[in-house]
Protein backbone atom coordinates (compact mmCIF):
# COMPACT_ATOMS: atom_id res chain seq x y z
CA UNK A 1 0.00 0.00 0.00
CA UNK A 2 2.85 2.38 0.70
CA UNK A 3 3.94 2.06 -2.90
CA UNK A 4 0.51 3.17 -4.11
CA UNK A 5 0.71 6.35 -2.05
CA UNK A 6 4.12 7.40 -3.35
CA UNK A 7 4.14 9.85 -6.22
CA UNK A 8 5.72 8.58 -9.38
CA UNK A 9 8.65 10.54 -10.73
CA UNK A 10 8.07 12.14 -14.14
CA UNK A 11 10.08 10.70 -16.97
CA UNK A 12 13.28 12.55 -17.71
CA UNK A 13 13.72 13.99 -21.21
CA UNK A 14 15.32 11.53 -23.59
CA UNK A 15 18.61 12.22 -25.33
CA UNK A 16 16.66 12.58 -28.58
CA UNK A 17 14.33 15.22 -27.09
CA UNK A 18 17.28 17.09 -25.60
CA UNK A 19 19.20 16.86 -28.88
CA UNK A 20 16.26 18.22 -30.85
CA UNK A 21 15.90 21.22 -28.54
CA UNK A 22 19.66 21.89 -28.50
CA UNK A 23 19.84 21.67 -32.28
CA UNK A 24 16.95 24.13 -32.58
CA UNK A 25 18.67 26.65 -30.29
CA UNK A 26 21.95 26.29 -32.19
CA UNK A 27 20.24 26.77 -35.55
CA UNK A 28 17.91 29.63 -34.59
CA UNK A 29 19.99 31.79 -32.27
CA UNK A 30 21.84 31.35 -29.03
CA UNK A 31 18.81 32.33 -26.97
CA UNK A 32 15.28 31.05 -27.31
CA UNK A 33 12.04 30.73 -25.44
CA UNK A 34 10.09 27.61 -24.59
CA UNK A 35 6.41 27.32 -23.70
CA UNK A 36 5.30 24.01 -22.17
CA UNK A 37 1.68 23.17 -23.05
CA UNK A 38 -0.36 20.31 -21.61
CA UNK A 39 -1.94 18.30 -24.44
CA UNK A 40 -3.87 15.84 -22.29
CA UNK A 41 -3.19 12.12 -22.20
CA UNK A 42 -0.59 12.46 -24.95
CA UNK A 43 1.63 14.47 -22.60
CA UNK A 44 2.95 17.94 -23.31
CA UNK A 45 4.23 20.00 -26.19
CA UNK A 46 7.28 22.19 -25.70
CA UNK A 47 6.95 25.01 -28.23
CA UNK A 48 10.34 26.49 -29.08
CA UNK A 49 10.69 30.08 -30.30
CA UNK A 50 14.12 30.92 -31.67
CA UNK A 51 15.89 34.26 -31.46
CA UNK A 52 15.24 34.60 -35.20
CA UNK A 53 11.48 34.07 -34.73
CA UNK A 54 11.38 30.47 -35.97
CA UNK A 55 9.11 28.05 -34.14
CA UNK A 56 9.45 24.34 -33.49
CA UNK A 57 8.28 21.82 -30.98
CA UNK A 58 9.19 18.74 -28.99
CA UNK A 59 6.62 16.29 -27.62
CA UNK A 60 7.25 14.88 -24.15
CA UNK A 61 5.24 12.55 -21.86
CA UNK A 62 4.33 15.19 -19.23
CA UNK A 63 4.45 18.88 -18.35
CA UNK A 64 7.07 18.07 -15.70
CA UNK A 65 9.26 16.41 -18.33
CA UNK A 66 8.86 19.49 -20.52
CA UNK A 67 9.96 21.73 -17.68
CA UNK A 68 13.00 19.50 -17.11
CA UNK A 69 13.81 19.73 -20.82
CA UNK A 70 13.72 23.53 -20.77
CA UNK A 71 15.92 23.63 -17.66
CA UNK A 72 18.46 21.22 -19.20
CA UNK A 73 18.99 23.09 -22.48
CA UNK A 74 21.38 26.04 -22.38
CA UNK A 75 19.96 29.03 -24.19
CA UNK A 76 16.29 28.19 -23.52
CA UNK A 77 14.21 30.36 -21.24
CA UNK A 78 10.90 29.15 -19.83
CA UNK A 79 8.13 31.42 -21.05
CA UNK A 80 4.39 31.78 -21.51
CA UNK A 81 2.38 33.10 -24.42
CA UNK A 82 2.82 36.69 -23.29
CA UNK A 83 3.08 39.67 -25.65
CA UNK A 84 6.86 39.43 -25.79
CA UNK A 85 6.89 35.74 -26.78
CA UNK A 86 4.08 36.08 -29.32
CA UNK A 87 5.78 39.15 -30.78
CA UNK A 88 9.06 37.23 -31.11
CA UNK A 89 7.52 34.65 -33.47
CA UNK A 90 7.75 35.09 -37.20
CA UNK A 91 5.20 32.91 -38.95
CA UNK A 92 5.33 33.07 -42.72
CA UNK A 93 2.47 32.77 -45.19
CA UNK A 94 3.37 29.18 -46.10
CA UNK A 95 3.08 28.07 -42.47
CA UNK A 96 -0.17 29.99 -42.00
CA UNK A 97 -1.70 28.25 -45.04
CA UNK A 98 -0.56 24.87 -43.75
CA UNK A 99 -2.16 25.47 -40.36
CA UNK A 100 -5.40 26.97 -41.73
CA UNK A 101 -8.52 24.89 -41.64
CA UNK A 102 -10.93 24.68 -44.58
CA UNK A 103 -13.72 27.24 -44.54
Amino acid sequence: MAEENEKTQPAEPTSRQLGTAREFVAKHGEAGRAVVENIGRAGARVVLVGADGAIGDVLVPSVETGEQLVAAVDGLEASTWDNETVGATKIGARYRRRMASPL
